[in-house]
């Protein structure tokens, strides 16, 4: 069974269950015990940091439970925190994987770019003060694009044996005081994306050239980069899969992805 979760990352500490309990891992493997009278792994298709959002993270479970998705849906919402739903739930075959099966992953990152942070967006959009350049970002980041060493973009603390990954595109667009960057992979490295955010916020308010990107790139070494820009803009938008192994209900996506464009 594929199950699609969106939730608020601000009251946990990241996808990956911890011995706090504290996760969203943790979370959703309680409410399935107490949905299905005993305990059941999950897989996902992208473990997420401390505070990151999802708005269509994919799960796969292996039981022998036979339910509507629709009784799926309810009947796990009922036992989960208010801030993580189940939005949809689709019968799945053997050998479909939630990571695995996966051809590429969107990750969404809203940046707040004003002056003041506004107190609604606090913990759901990073904060950036001065003004950017949307324009100077959009000519960096074509550095990024295709297969790459991305060892400058990645945290210390990476464990990914191989730092090569194909960025297939960074979208940028500005919406009133919003600056929306989309990127989609095949995959990511750990903290591949608040990096490379942080990094092309640098080329936009112009404290570093647009050949930063493609500088830093080239040094494979993390220390050339921007620091790590903050989680709470950052969301798991979507995960793509071969429409043979997943066809999800689109409506839910939609729903989940329109709740984006608020502009306060």
């Amino acid at each position: 069974m594929a199950l699609g979760l969106s939730y608020d990352g601000r009251p946990w500490q990241g996808w990956q269950k911890q011995p706090h309990k504290k996760t969203v891992q943790d979370q959703l493997e309680r409410a399935l015990n107490l949905f299905l009278g005993h305990a059941t792994p999950t897989i996902c298709a992208g473990r997420t940091d401390t505070g990151v959002h999802a708005l269509d993270q994919v799960v796969h479970i292996d039981t022998l439970v036979e339910r509507t998705p629709i009784a799926w849906v309810r009947g796990l919402n009922r036992y989960l925190h208010e801030s993580i739903r189940v939005l949809w739930a689709e019968p799945v075959t053997d050998t479909f994987h939630a990571r695995f099966s996966a051809v590429s992953r969107t990750y969404r990152y809203i940046v707040l770019n004003d002056a003041v942070y506004h107190p609604l967006w606090v913990g759901r959009a990073g904060w950036f003060f001065r003004p950017l350049d949307i324009d100077r970002m959009l000519e960096a980041r074509d550095a990024l694009i295709g297969q790459h060493d991305f060892s400058s973009f990645r945290s210390s603390q990476c464990q990914a044996p191989n730092p090569v990954r194909t960025l297939y595109s960074i979208d940028i667009e500005r919406q009133g005081v919003l600056v929306i960057i989309t990127l989609t992979a095949n995959a990511f490295l750990h903290h591949m994306v608040r990096n490379i955010v942080g990094s092309l916020l640098q080329i936009g308010c112009a404290k570093q050239p647009i050949a930063f990107l493609a500088d830093t790139l080239a040094a494979r070494n993390r220390i050339y980069a921007a620091p790590t820009f903050a989680a709470d803009g950052l969301y798991f938008e979507r995960v793509n899969y071969p429409v043979q192994l997943l066809e999800r209900p689109k409506r839910s996506i939609d729903k989940s992805f329109d709740l984006l464009n608020v502009n306060f």
